[in-house]
């Protein structure tokens, strides 16, 4: 394996940098942002755990019985979504990040793939049957649930590392910090 350059190695230290800043500003957050974290979890937790049949209700009864991981899965998932949902409230003044909702949109559709009824799945049983759900489909799950998790903190990362402010050139020639910081 080639060694890291150096350019290379100032980026990944710079990524590195940047995500630790990202992490730390979540600390800071407005009671704003932490109810969307409350609001956006919460749906996304009822809208993978009723069809699924982790949240029993009279609407879908489950066939098969809910297993230990889906508990996890399931909460990590919705925790998640709400933890990135919270990172596009915008601030005052800051100019609009980029949108990626559509990533985290298909990492929850596959977080309540991977929750689900393994037989419940009209889809997976059109496609290759009732023993083939059990057999195939469902030792699949797991994998799912663990690839849509790494998805959804992929997201985080990287809307996080987006929210870091810099300081722009005039910021760092005048060394008067306000206006001149952008977030991007």
């Amino acid at each position: 394996m080639p060694a890291m350059d150096a350019a290379s190695a100032r980026r990944a230290l710079r990524s590195l940098h940047d995500f630790r800043s990202g992490v730390a500003s979540v600390r800071s957050w407005s009671a704003r942002r932490w109810a969307v974290v409350l609001l956006a979890g919460g749906a996304a937790a009822l809208a993978m755990g009723v069809p699924t049949g982790i949240v029993h209700t009279s609407f879908y009864t489950r066939m098969t019985p809910v297993t230990w991981w889906d508990y996890p899965v399931w909460a990590l998932s919705a925790g998640l979504v709400g933890l990135v949902a919270a990172t596009y409230v915008r601030i005052p003044g800051a100019p609009a990040a980029a949108d990626r909702s559509k990533r985290t949109l298909g990492a929850t559709l596959l977080s309540a793939l991977a929750v689900g009824c393994p037989i419940c799945n009209k889809l997976v049983v059109a496609l290759i049957g009732v023993s083939g759900a059990l057999g195939y489909w469902a030792p699949l799950q797991p994998v799912l649930g663990v690839f849509s998790i790494g998805l959804l903190l992929t997201s985080l990362v990287v809307r996080l590392r987006g929210g870091v402010t810099c300081p722009t050139p005039a910021t760092r020639l005048t060394g008067t910090p306000g206006p001149h910081r952008v977030e991007h």
